[in-house]
């Protein structure tokens, strides 16, 4: 990740929003109960965690990222934003984390993946991982590229060739896998494509 991302986090703010859709909806339905906890898997460079701080200030943000150099920025960001009191930020991989050693509390009311399934490899264990953390009433959000079911072949064709060559691929069985998840955890899913299939949004939530 860190050479991926060494110099693309300049720039990544910047291009990511033209194509990474959806990611403002969710932040908008986290909904976490008062003094409750967000944590963003995946954080980059913190763009949506200052976003979820704001939208939600009764909240406590944390957020964290495997890639040291994404980290690097997201603190200078959320350090300028004046939030650096209000999120904080970790060193973590997706697939194992627990939210006692990464910031000291149980687990977590919202916890939100936003494009991030599409470049973990073990993105099945990420999902799980997240589940695991997951407070009574508490809801695992995602968005992330979907298959672009309902749009023409040849953008389809064209969008996965480019974001392969940034390693990132499209999940096609993530509602299967999303399905997995919630029977085995008794969670509560809810899937929708959304803009004619170019993103995929999920919400796995846990009973109160």
């Amino acid at each position: 990740m860190d050479a991926i991302y060494a110099g693309q986090r300049h720039i990544y703010d910047a291009t990511r929003k033209y194509y990474l859709l959806g990611r403002d909806r969710l932040i908008n339905e986290l909904a976490p109960p008062p003094r409750g906890t967000i944590v963003e898997v995946g954080c980059g460079t913190g763009r949506n965690l200052i976003l979820a701080a704001r939208r939600w200030p009764q909240a406590r943000c944390h957020g964290f990222d495997i890639s040291a150099a994404m980290l690097e920025t997201a603190r200078a960001k959320v350090a300028g934003a004046g939030l650096a009191d209000r999120i904080a930020l970790a060193q973590g991989d997706a697939t194992h984390w627990e939210p006692r050693l990464l910031f000291g509390f149980d687990a977590a009311d919202a916890i939100f993946m936003s494009y991030t399934l599409s470049m973990i490899p073990d993105w099945q264990g990420a999902i799980g991982a997240a589940c695991d953390a997951l407070a009574p009433g508490g809801a695992l959000h995602i968005v992330d590229f979907g298959q672009q079911e309902r749009l023409p072949a040849p953008f389809r064709a064209g969008l996965f060739a480019w974001l392969d060559r940034f390693e990132v691929t499209p999940r096609a069985d993530l509602r299967h896998w999303l399905e997995v998840a919630a029977g085995g955890s008794d969670l509560s899913l809810d899937f929708t494509p959304l803009y004619r299939g170019y993103a995929w949004r999920a919400v796995l939530r846990r009973p109160a």
